[in-house]
């Protein structure tokens, strides 16, 4: 047997995680094109926006008339993030098919990111994962710091799996772990995994890693080899967290699938139509993308 899947699952969050630290505002309709433009890729899921409150992430406040204006293609699933009941209630107005509750796993990190502790954050997003629930959705948690946090630095395992725990226990159907500055290593990534997958099973893991240290795509092999197939990234490698100072972009999709076909492993994304995406958002921004395979591509 192949130590590596035969399949990998890429979950792009560039309209949402990608665009959430731009400080040039991006035109309603360049975002909707954009993500038009992404889901004739062969992605199976895009992170469309986030329904925050405006004031905290003044990027992405067009996020129903972008979720609500994009044209949806079959077999590709539209999600969102969304902080609170008040953002849900947005969020399925606008027709998303996903709901993305989001937290850390170290409470500084908790209180600049959501304005709560970890203890006050859980009764909000167990209020949240109900009614979308309810309301026939499906339902990512996402896990911020877990590998480090900019405020706290190392992060105990043991906080990571009591969070998971009880968003688990939420009904969370799937749950996304976060190297929100990107300082993990691959032995750190094995280290972690090791213990998490004792506890959960692997179909029930994504990876969301930051190649702020250039480690994501090593980190990304380690996690295949733990079982792992399921991998958040941003095309072209855009992005950052507001509340996590240095973190730079995801890693990028662009390099993702480069790696992956490379290998051998099917992903299903065509590689000129995310080059066509990738050139398509550096114009609207305006300046070079990260990307690896983007600037080959353009020499």
């Amino acid at each position: 047997m192949s130590r590596w899947p035969a399949k990998v699952t890429i979950k792009e969050v560039g309209p949402r995680d990608g665009l959430q630290n731009e400080a040039t505002p991006i035109a309603t309709a360049d975002k909707i094109a954009w993500i038009n433009l992404l889901s004739e890729t062969g992605l199976s899921y895009i992170e469309v926006t986030s329904f925050v409150h405006p004031k905290w992430i003044p990027q992405l406040a067009d996020a129903v008339e972008v979720a609500a204006g994009i044209r949806r293609k079959a077999g590709v699933t539209y999600a969102a993030l969304v902080p609170n009941e008040k953002g849900l209630e947005r969020a399925l107005g606008a027709g998303v098919d996903e709901v993305g509750v989001f937290m850390s796993a170290s409470e500084t990190h908790n209180q600049k990111n959501i304005n709560k502790t970890i203890a006050a954050t859980f009764p909000v997003l167990e209020a949240v994962v109900k009614t979308a629930k309810q309301a026939g959705k499906t339902v990512r948690g996402y896990v911020s710091t877990v590998f480090g946090c900019p405020y706290e630095g190392p992060v105990a395992v043991d906080q990571v799996l009591m969070v998971a725990d009880r968003l688990l226990a939420m009904g969370v159907d799937e749950l996304s772990l976060g190297d929100t500055i990107g300082v993990a290593t691959p032995k750190q990534v094995e280290e972690v995994l090791t213990i998490v997958l004792r506890r959960f099973p692997a179909d029930r893991i994504a990876m969301h890693f930051h190649d702020t240290r250039g480690t994501a795509l090593a980190n990304i092999l380690v996690s295949m080899e733990m079982g792992i197939t399921t991998f958040d990234s941003s095309l072209g490698g855009l992005g950052g967290c507001p509340y996590a100072p240095g973190a730079s972009g995801n890693v990028a999709t662009d390099d993702l699938v480069y790696m992956l076909h490379g290998m051998g492993i099917e992903t299903g994304i065509d590689v000129e139509q995310l080059t066509k995406a990738a050139l398509f958002i550096r114009d609207k921004i305006g300046r070079p993308l990260p990307s690896r395979y983007l600037q080959t591509v353009l020499s």
